[in-house]
């Protein structure tokens, strides 16, 4: 049995209920093995072992009352995977989903994302079962406020940074910072995705769905094809899938459809996008709605449908697993040339083998979706600068950054013989820069 065997059997053994992370740790696992086998040093220092293992988990219960003055319960956890780049940095996720194994999962990923965007940050991932979706402002803040309690004793500047994912947007990142800075009579930059007024970045919000689209032009762009004239399906309608589309539609696409975690809409004469950011950011409704104000369009319930629609380009922005094979292969037959991953994992191993059995380009979302926690890193700069920079400069950034992660994993992909097999460069091009430093600092 070969070493990458062993430690995938390992980690089965250890983690076999925790179904997400098994399939992050396959996938890339896999995506390394040229890599291992030329340079047995990593083996020599048990890179891999160190790798799938997070330094910690801290898992602890959030006790809050709701506005009836009942007690509520629900359990939050922080998963600090490897910070030999960089202090901890991910997000903080709350949905009723959220488990061990689908928070390690993304801990995981974020090793090699943060890894790939050049900047000094390691990999971590958190959040809770709370939803706050239905909840009233004074119940999230209460909420906010009692997971803060416990896991103020292990953020810091230069220690964990965390961020806003699914269910934590500005609302929540002001109640968790505002918590912390009461707890530790500190004025740190401890969080991102901040308020503009008390340290957020300008682009923040934009950041992840533009950095998508500057990937995926790049990565279309070097074999002549771009946005323009170009049908494309978005699922998802938060912060992602808005800014992804708004930038592709700049870019000269038809974007024809997006969708929420109760179904899709398409429309045939493209996506009103001011109607959909009132929807979805304006007050939080249901993309259902949008039919009532758009007479062109059609609602459907239910998401894997939206994959059914025929496009040129793919952007998978709601969740994890959300194109399997058979949607994958729908895909294809429909003629789509291009995937870009706006999501974490948004599709699975099976449907990621069909889209490059079949000469579609994919971007994966450790790469393609590195523009939120790029900016979230330049707004620690900003913090630790005490500046702040205009919407242009963090946007130039942002795109210069997209545009060499393209570049890394392209030509991370070719150096081992996979030339546009992106999922390959990605993980090795991540992987190698997390582990020459592990190997340098030695064992820790």
């Amino acid at each position: 049995m070969g070493y990458i065997e062993r430690v995938y059997d390992s980690v089965v053994q250890k983690n076999g209920e925790q179904k997400e992370f098994l399939q992050a740790v396959k996938e890339v696992l896999d995506s390394l093995r040229p890599v291992i086998e030329k340079n047995p040093v990593y083996e020599q220092h048990a890179i891999l072992e160190r790798l799938v293992e997070p330094d910690r988990q801290i898992i602890f219960r959030v006790p809050w009352t709701d506005d009836s003055g009942k007690v509520q319960v629900n359990r939050a956890m922080r998963v600090q995977f490897n910070n030999a780049v960089g202090p901890y940095k991910g997000g903080m996720r709350l949905h009723p989903s959220v488990n061990l194994g689908i928070i390690k999962f993304l801990g995981f990923e974020q090793i090699f994302k943060n890894s790939l965007t050049g900047l000094p940050i390691g990999g971590a991932k958190g959040g809770s079962d709370f939803d706050p979706h239905g909840k009233s402002d004074a119940e999230v803040m209460r909420f906010c406020q009692s997971l803060m309690n416990e896991m103020y004793k292990y953020v810091g500047p230069d220690v964990d940074v965390p961020a806003g994912d699914i269910g934590v947007g500005a609302r929540e990142i002001g109640y968790f910072f505002g918590q912390y800075k009461k707890l530790t009579d500190n004025y740190h930059g401890v969080f991102t995705g901040k308020g503009l007024t008390y340290g957020g970045s300008l682009t923040r919000t934009e950041a992840t769905g533009f950095g998508l689209i500057y990937f995926v032009s790049e990565m279309i762009g070097e074999k002549g094809r771009n946005f323009d004239g170009a049908t494309v399906v978005i699922s998802g309608s938060g912060n992602v899938a808005t800014f992804a589309c708004q930038k592709a539609q700049e870019l000269g696409a038809k974007v024809v459809a997006m969708s929420d975690s109760n179904g899709y809409v398409y429309d045939k004469e493209g996506i009103k996008l001011d109607v959909v950011k009132e929807i979805k950011i304006g007050r939080r409704g249901r993309i259902k709605e949008y039919v009532d104000q758009v007479p062109s369009a059609e609602y459907h319930e239910g998401c894997s449908g939206i994959w059914t629609i025929p496009c040129d380009i793919a952007l998978p922005c709601a969740t994890q697993n959300e194109i399997d094979e058979e949607s994958a292969k729908i895909l294809v037959k429909n003629g789509v040339f291009a995937v870009g991953e706006g999501a974490n994992m948004p599709t699975t191993i099976e449907g990621t083998k069909v889209f490059q059995e079949n000469g579609v380009l994919f971007a994966p979302g450790k790469a393609s979706n590195a523009g939120g926690v790029s900016v979230s890193a330049l707004e620690m700069s900003q913090n630790s600068l005490r500046l702040s920079w205009t919407f242009e400069e963090v946007d130039e950034r942002l795109h210069n950054i997209m545009v060499n992660i393209y570049k890394n994993c392209r030509d991370a992909a070719e150096k081992y013989g996979y030339k546009d097999n992106f999922v390959v460069g990605a993980n090795i091009a991540g992987f190698e820069k997390v582990a020459t430093a592990m190997i340098a600092q030695g064992l820790y």
